[in-house]
């Protein structure tokens, strides 16, 4: 085997140990070697053999009725929490916005062609909308999207519209939103993404100006009429601005 195929190989098997680790959640916190099996569709002694190695370096870990995360793992959330999590002063601000709108606030960073959620604050009312910290959404709709895509390079624009459900012809509306939310400060999405739902985006910048994430309220579009969307940009936007000042970095440089 050559070391181009030994890269691909190994890169190969990264990826289905990655694909069982993924397996486990937070409403399936334990999974039986079985289920592993038949949701990779890999034999069963690859599968064997992957959770041996992850066993080992203690990412797994065996139980009378399946695998479920190991003590290792626990290291590294720590290490991620450590280095991801927005500072009290910065949550406060959310939970402040939230109290005030009564809907749940979101802050959002690009990775490639998603959004990553890093932070957010839910709100109180029984119907709501709740992405999780860590769940990655699409770049091709969503007001949080058209925020973070302000300033992308063409090519950038070219990759998030093949992967949207429209293909490449989307670039020109991706493109159209990108230089509105730049214009107005702001942008909103009535449905773009899950029908019935309505959110408001806008920018938070790193003192150079550039776009480094975005900031939502995000409900029921019953909840958030079309008259209402200017007020919560405006607070939205001075909620940013605060943010802002107190040098919001996160995740792109160290803590000061």
């Amino acid at each position: 085997m050559d070391a181009e195929q030994g890269q691909a190989g190994g890169v190969r098997s990264v990826r289905r140990a990655l694909d069982i680790l993924s397996l486990l959640t937070e409403d399936q916190p334990i999974v039986p070697l079985k289920d592993m099996v038949e949701a990779t569709g890999l034999p069963k002694t690859t599968v064997v053999r992957l959770v041996q190695t992850l066993e080992q370096y203690g990412l797994l870990w065996a139980t009378p009725g399946g695998y479920t995360a190991g003590p290792d793992l626990w290291r590294w959330a720590h290490l991620a929490r450590t280095s991801w999590e927005l500072p009290p002063d910065t949550q406060k601000l959310l939970r402040e916005l939230v109290d005030r709108r009564g809907e749940t606030a979101n802050l959002m960073i690009r990775r490639d062609v998603h959004r990553v959620c890093v932070a957010q604050q839910e709100s109180q009312q029984p119907l709501r909308h709740v992405v999780r910290v860590g769940d990655e959404l699409p770049l091709w709709a969503g007001a949080s999207s058209k925020v973070l895509l302000i300033g992308a390079t063409d090519s950038l624009l070219q990759r998030v519209a093949a992967g949207s459900p429209h293909g490449v012809a989307h670039i020109e509306p991706l493109r159209l939103w990108a230089e509105e939310a730049a214009a107005h400060g702001y942008a909103v999405s009535h449905g773009e993404r899950d029908v019935g739902l309505t959110a408001v985006a806008v920018p938070i910048r790193a003192q150079s100006g550039v776009v480094v994430a975005s900031l939502s309220l995000s409900g029921p579009s019953a909840r958030i009429p079309e008259k209402a969307t200017e007020q919560f940009a405006d607070d939205l936007m001075d909620t940013a601005a605060r943010i802002a000042a107190q040098g919001f970095q996160h995740p792109l440089g160290p803590r000061t």
